[in-house]
């Protein structure tokens, strides 16, 4: 079920903890040798993020607000992805985004002459995967098992178990797989 945006603002204390962010990011982060998992876990949960211990997280991958990011057993943001998490993400568990893909919680209404910042969650379910260069829409839901083939566009929830993939999203086929 998609989430309907809400209008949001942010604090200034939201913007001064993404500043300290934006430090830690560029100094300590960002260059930190590739298998150095642990290390940018640690990172992210001392700026507020529920990462599991077997969660990957890739230097490259941008994390906008790392107290808005749930991140499970075995789930991964690959290399490049752009989680502009202004509202929470949750990567649940095995769920997999790869190289490239753009995870965006926010968008603006432009029906307001005032363009206020309007946010909602995303959620990747158990066993999901986002394959490159996908663009997931604020409020979507990546139903258990699903795959998005490469540079889909993401703007509604998906169906469980199910191959999608373009633009508009359509199904391909069901998701054939054993445990």
């Amino acid at each position: 079920m998609s989430v309907a945006l809400q209008q949001s603002s942010l604090s200034k204390k939201n913007k001064i903890a993404r500043g300290l962010w934006g430090v830690a990011y560029v100094l300590l982060f960002r260059p930190s040798p590739r298998p150095f998992f642990a290390w940018r876990r640690l990172l992210l949960r001392m700026f507020g993020a529920s990462v599991q211990s077997s969660a990957l997280i890739y230097s490259s991958a941008r994390i906008w607000a790392p107290w808005q990011l749930r991140m499970e057993a075995g789930s991964c943001l690959g290399d490049f992805v752009d989680c502009y998490n202004v509202a929470p993400v949750q990567l649940k568990q095995g769920a997999v985004v790869s190289q490239y893909s753009f995870l965006c919680t926010a968008t603006h209404d432009f029906d307001d002459p005032a363009h206020p910042l309007m946010t909602a969650p995303i959620t990747l379910e158990r066993r999901s995967w986002v394959a490159a260069d996908v663009f997931v829409a604020p409020g979507v839901t990546i139903a258990e098992g699903s795959v998005v083939l490469a540079r889909s566009t993401v703007l509604k929830d998906t169906e469980a178990w199910m191959v999608l993939g373009g633009v508009p999203l359509r199904k391909i086929r069901e998701r054939r797989f054993e445990v």
